[in-house]
């Protein structure tokens, strides 16, 4: 056997010639060319390298008016009867000619390109067109299809199909396939990879010990199915949604219940979500007609979703609101075409993409979809229990004006006939115009979110004296967030306008809660400079409430009334808080009259009770009955009226919000102008509706919602006939389950990015993600049961030569752990580990250096309370030391693929960071209780804890001599009650880069 050491130099040896033949091996020019070239796997590499930038899909780069994307522009004829390309006869065809000039005013690429083609990219070439030049879609925008499973020579070493797809390609290379790795190689890589914690000594043992045929699948369905596989794959899917709680720049912000989508994530793992229904949620969670109400805290899930697309960064008083709207909008659209469809379509802002078929009308297509969606706070436990409650809540409001309303009209037996309804006066004032008027009876045009003002006002609400026998009066309309109590969470917003007046009155009355101004989208007001678009309103009387908008003229805007209000960002909700508002105008110079009302000076008195009991008076039908009440108040039945009252009060109670979240709601549609240029401040005159992609949607259909239209754009996504999303989803799990994708770069399927290294594989895996309703654990499951997932280390010196950086998989891939995954791999072996899941973040922990505009005032415990990685706060302007030293990316973009370097920094912080040294004496203080066990014995349950498989002979021997060692540095004597010196033996295996690899 190999000693541990050996094994090592064994593997720096590998790499080193690894590098040391990358480059020839990288693209050999001996190699044979392929007998079929194929134009999407030989030949648009190398016009996508050397041509497209000047002869591309970019329209405004373009040069000689080629098109060497496209057949039919790059084989048409051209002046003086050449063709660029002509099928089948390069010698015919100009490009192969210019390619292989040695004139340099004719050669292309041209020399001051600093670009060329090596030999044989010229004979691929030659040879494409001689073939008949075949072009073909970019890979991935084909459809895939089941790939046909190929037949292999070594059979045996096949377990499920992906085997054979593997082994097809390292037979055609005659490469050797490593062998099954140790089950203790195989229990420790699958229980980081599965849920990112090293395993217990006890699943270590049985899974050892069991001889059983399907011992290794009992493994994996017990990692599966584990509380912690949520964590793992949750946080890998924070690096993609770029996770943060705080916005970052001046004062780092709060994101509002960050937490929430986190937690959200971890369930949604955990309970295996369909993947279609995840992507509906991140994106339209709030559009769901059928939420997904979660089993045990009835909780509507789907609404949390919506964080995905709230997380952007945010600044404190940007100078020009047009430019930042721009910028979070890009970011959005960035981060959703990246994530589910790994291109990077906010490359087509200034122009069409140089290299993908993605016009700059596709971008401005999403970005009205983007633009015309609203932030909103939201209540995070929205139950089932609540929807019904407030349904039932309805029902009781409904039954109690049918039974005042038969007592009225028992009251008034004679139906008295009066004259029809007049019409509502037109006031022809041009010097104004009314943004709402909620005195009516409705909310107009205006968009109310959560619960708190409802779908109506308070025009006609009974009202009874003390002993509710009598019925006083009928409330007088005006928009209401106490509809059914006080501190409810909720929004009244009205459609956008653009500003042409010079003021905004809005005339309302509350406590605690805030009318805004919300210009550009623009959600951080905040003073110096726009704090005036922040009334609070405080007063229990009727006041008129004023902004100055001659600064904003020309802006879009809406208003937003909100019970409750924004201290420092942090948006606070008093249980006594409400907000009424009757009316909003616009207007130039002096405060003009209140907007007019209906006028009708005779009415029907059953009529009109009758359209009071249906909901549908008007402002002047309640004015009239008020009138009869003065006159006349009516008795009522105590005893059916006291109990619906008792039920009113007990249901709006339990309505009542206390966690919120800053999500997504609809909004009115906005379709863009293209920015010409990119330049938010130069548009072109048309505007481009609503769309997916076109080169993903052959109809080009126009979404027409009437709103954002986001469901729409879900939709389009996960329609099955999409060609990327299975595939984008399924490389990203294989990415994580291997080090490595299929695609290597998981966030660009683009031109640009790599081709996959199995790409009948690929397809064959995405097709299976689709027959399996988009599980994701059962697709983990299918890729861990593979040989090829469970081989050892690749270590073959031909393999290293031939195929240096192991796309042909003969073996498993050395691979690092993530930051997370060395942390809390600490926390478990030092004892700990606090498993608790869920629930607001541990605050960050602050070094002296940490410092800057919005730091917190205390800082975080060192060990974060010993709660996992994924638990400790993420903020934008004082992220985590150690996670940013072990590469964790800094959350401003999609991050499917992290960095692994390998640099002194990490040496330093296993070295000398507090917390090693501090997990480093819990863990001794773990070995030194264990007085049963002699030091020989706590060594091999050490490298059990850390290593998942027992201490060798000279590796025990070697940790003896050095506990001998430290114990004479210390002075000790007695080194099994040594804290001290098993403090210095476990740093050192902290230190090991077994602990932070897998091998």
């Amino acid at each position: 056997m190999k000693t541990h050491g050996t094994t090592w130099f064994l593997l720096a040896a590998v790499l080193f010639l690894s590098v040391a033949l990358f480059n020839q091996c990288s693209e050999p020019s001996s190699v044979a060319l392929p007998q079929t070239v194929d134009f999407n796997f030989h030949v648009r590499p190398i016009l996508v390298k050397n041509c497209y930038l000047c002869h591309g899909p970019d329209s405004s780069s373009r040069e000689a008016d080629l098109r060497l994307d496209i057949f039919e522009a790059a084989t048409a004829l051209r002046e003086g009867d050449l063709f660029a390309i002509k099928p089948g006869h390069s010698r015919q065809s100009e490009v192969i000619h210019r390619i292989n000039s040695s004139d340099p005013d004719q050669v292309m690429p041209p020399p001051a390109s600093n670009l060329s083609l090596s030999e044989r990219e010229k004979a691929i070439l030659e040879k494409w067109v001689d073939q008949g030049a075949e072009w073909k879609p970019h890979w991935a925008f084909i459809k895939p299809t089941e790939s046909e499973v190929p037949k292999v020579e070594s059979r045996e070493e096949i377990a499920n199909e992906i085997d054979a797809f593997v082994i097809a390609k390292l037979e055609e290379q005659q490469l050797p396939v490593a062998p099954i790795a140790s089950k203790y190689t195989q229990i420790r890589r699958l229980a980081y990879v599965l849920t990112g914690l090293p395993p217990h000594p006890t699943d270590i043992e049985t899974f050892v010990s069991d001889t059983s045929s399907n011992a290794y699948e009992k493994l994996v369905d017990q990692y599966l199915n584990s509380p912690q596989f949520g964590e793992r794959w949750a946080r890998h899917w924070m690096d993609l949604a770029r996770y943060a709680e705080t916005k970052g720049h001046e004062f780092d912000y709060p994101v509002h219940g960050a937490w929430q989508y986190r937690d959200y994530l971890i369930r949604a793992f955990n309970q295996d979500i369909p993947y279609p229904q995840l992507v509906k949620e991140q994106l339209a969670g709030d559009l769901l007609a059928s939420p997904r109400w979660d089993k045990e805290s009835g909780r509507n899930e789907s609404q949390l979703g919506t964080l995905f697309l709230t997380m952007t960064e945010g600044k404190h008083s940007p100078v020009d609101l047009v430019i930042d709207e721009s910028e979070r909008v890009d970011n959005m659209i960035d981060v959703t075409t990246k994530t589910f469809q790994a291109l990077t379509v906010a490359c087509s802002r200034c122009h069409d993409h140089k290299f993908d078929p993605i016009p700059t009308t596709d971008y401005y297509a999403l970005y009205g979809i983007m633009k015309s969606s609203r932030f909103s706070m939201t209540d995070a436990n929205l139950t089932l229990e609540k929807v019904e409650n407030l349904a039932e809540l309805n029902n009781i409001k409904q039954e109690i004006r049918k039974l005042t309303a038969q007592a009225w009209l028992e009251e008034t037996p004679v139906p008295i006939q009066t004259a029809s309804r007049q019409e509502p006066t037109v006031n022809t004032n041009s010097g104004y115009k009314v943004l709402g008027d909620f005195r009516d009876g409705d909310l107009a045009d205006w968009q109310s979110s959560g619960l708190a003002f409802g779908q109506q006002t308070t025009l006609g609400q009974p009202h009874f004296n003390s002993n509710n026998q009598q019925l006083t009066r009928l409330s007088a309309g005006y928009a209401s967030s106490r509809l059914i109590n006080t501190g409810i969470v909720g929004a009244l917003r009205s459609p956008n306008f653009t500003i042409t007046e010079d003021f905004i009155t809005v005339r309302a009355r509350g406590s605690q809660s805030s009318i805004r101004v919300i210009i550009d989208n623009f959600q951080l007001i905040q003073n110096p400079i726009y704090g005036e678009l922040d009334m609070k309103v405080d007063q229990p009387e009727w006041q008129n409430y004023t902004v100055d908008f001659s600064p904003w003229k020309g802006h879009t805007a809406y208003l937003e009334m909100v019970p409750g209000y924004f201290e420092r960002q942090r948006y606070q909700l008093p249980s006594e808080a409400y907000l009424e508002v009757a009316y909003a105008q616009a207007y130039n110079d002096k405060l003009p009259p209140p907007p007019l009302l209906a006028s009708s000076p005779n009415q029907n008195l059953h009529a009109t009770i009758d359209r009071w009991v249906e909901g549908q008076s008007s402002a002047t039908d309640i004015q009239y009955l008020n009138q009869r009440l003065q006159q006349n108040p009516i008795r009522l039945p105590s005893a059916g009226i006291d109990s619906l009252l008792q039920q009113r009060t007990r249901l709006s109670q339990s309505l009542a919000d206390s966690a919120y979240f800053t999500g997504i709601t609809e909004g009115f549609q906005i379709n863009s102008p293209v920015f010409v240029r990119g330049n938010p401040k130069t548009l072109s005159k048309e505007q481009v509706p609503h769309r997916f992609l076109t080169s993903l949607s052959e109809d080009g259909m126009i979404f027409t919602s009437g709103g954002s239209d986001r469901m729409a754009l879900a939709k389009a996504i996960t329609n099955p006939d999409n060609p990327l999303t299975a595939r984008v989803l399924v490389n990203r799990l294989w990415h994580h389950l291997f080090g490595r994708g299929i695609v290597e770069t998981v966030d660009n399927f683009g031109l640009q990015g790599k081709l996959p290294t199995h790409p009948a594989l690929l397809d064959y895996l995405a097709v299976k993600f689709q027959q399996q309703k988009g599980s994701i654990k059962d697709m983990i499951k299918y890729i861990a049961m593979s040989n090829t997932f469970r081989r050892a280390v690749v270590t073959d010196s031909l393999v290293a030569i031939q195929d240096p950086e192991n796309f042909l998989l003969s073996g498993y891939s050395l691979r690092r752990l993530e930051a997370e995954a060395i942390r809390d791999g600490m926390l478990m072996v030092s004892g700990e580990l606090d498993s608790t899941q869920f629930g607001p973040s541990i605050p960050v922990h602050l070094t002296d250096f940490m410092q800057g505009r919005g730091r917190p005032r205390e800082s975080g415990p060192l060990d974060g309370n010993g709660r996992r990685s994924i638990y400790l706060e993420v903020r934008r302007n004082f992220l985590s030391p150690m996670m940013l030293t072990f590469d964790r990316p800094i959350p401003f973009s999609t991050f499917g693929k992290r960095n692994a370097t390998n640099v002194p920094a990490q040496s330093l912080m296993l070295m000398n960071d507090s917390l090693v040294l501090e997990q480093a004496e819990r863990m001794a203080e773990r070995v030194v209780v264990q007085t049963n066990l002699d030091i020989q014995e706590r060594i091999e349950k050490i490298y059990l804890w850390a290593f998942a498989r027992p201490a060798r002979k000279e590796e025990v021997t070697r940790a003896v001599a050095f506990l001998k060692q430290q114990a004479e540095i210390h002075q000790t004597k007695d080194i099994s009650t040594s804290v001290t010196v098993w403090k210095d033996y476990c740093h050192t295996i902290f230190n090991m880069k077994e602990f932070i690899y897998l091998i």
